[in-house]
């Protein structure tokens, strides 16, 4: 039974309580060699990760202000630039610049190597399960990786969609989902995201939050000036608890 009182001093401790973080700038290799730059938020070695992946012309960046507060959660966390994006946040996408210096193609199917290769890193380094977190377009491509790779625990994604050519391509590859997945986007976007997220076999699997005001496109729905964050975040938080 849902219970206010507890859920919101769950809310209120996970906004309060910070615990000790450390965070450095890391480079791996893409599935294509192409050396990908990642902002590593780490915590412990026995806890699992959180891959970030950042939305259409921004970088790691995104994820400056949302990625300590997901540590508190109890995880790890990497925001990776991928080869499609630009800057956000005074942080530019050093992915995207080495894709141009080498003439590689930047769109957005292009940043699934780069993802592969985020996703191999982590592998690396823990024998847990992780969890992909993914904002528009990467939204899309975590849905697409969650369906095939074991190994994924569950899925966050913001403001997900056909995004790509031809206009079936998520919907066609994401219906084998197994593990839990929330999807979380504006208001305007909420009717093409239930639809998007009809093509999942195991529809109890599939968690959606639609804001009562109008919110925000992508995983910025949580950065501190959008008037709504605390209603997402509220959101991120219940769907952690469960997969714990």
């Amino acid at each position: 039974m849902f219970k206010p009182g507890i859920v919101f001093g769950m809310l209120a401790t996970f906004m309060y309580s910070y615990t000790a973080m450390g965070q450095q700038k890391i480079t791996f290799p893409a599935k294509d060699g192409l050396e990908v730059t990642a902002d590593l938020f780490y915590r412990a070695s026995d806890v699992p990760y959180v891959i970030l992946f950042h939305q259409a012309r921004y970088s790691r960046g995104e994820y400056r202000e949302i990625a300590p507060r997901i540590v508190n959660l109890g995880y790890n966390c990497l925001a990776v630039d991928l080869r499609s994006g630009g800057e956000v946040n005074g942080i530019k996408n050093e992915t995207a610049q080495r894709a141009k210096e080498k003439g590689l193609p930047t769109n957005y199917t292009d940043a699934i190597a780069d993802m592969e290769g985020a996703i191999n890193y982590v592998k690396r380094q823990t024998n847990n399960p992780f969890i992909l977190w993914g904002s528009s377009y990467s939204a899309s491509l975590v849905l697409i990786q969650a369906s095939k790779d074991l190994r994924t625990k569950g899925v966050v994604a913001f403001s997900p969609g056909e995004y790509f050519s031809p206009n079936d391509f998520v919907s066609t590859k994401i219906s084998d989902i197994s593990v839990p997945v929330l999807v979380l986007s504006s208001k305007g976007e909420c009717e093409a995201v239930k639809s998007l997220m009809g093509s999942v076999k195991r529809q109890s699997l599939v968690t959606q939050f639609c804001p009562s005001e109008k919110g925000r496109h992508g995983s910025s729905a949580l950065w501190a000036n959008n008037p709504s964050s605390n209603d997402y975040w509220l959101a991120i938080t219940m769907f952690f608890g469960k997969l714990k």
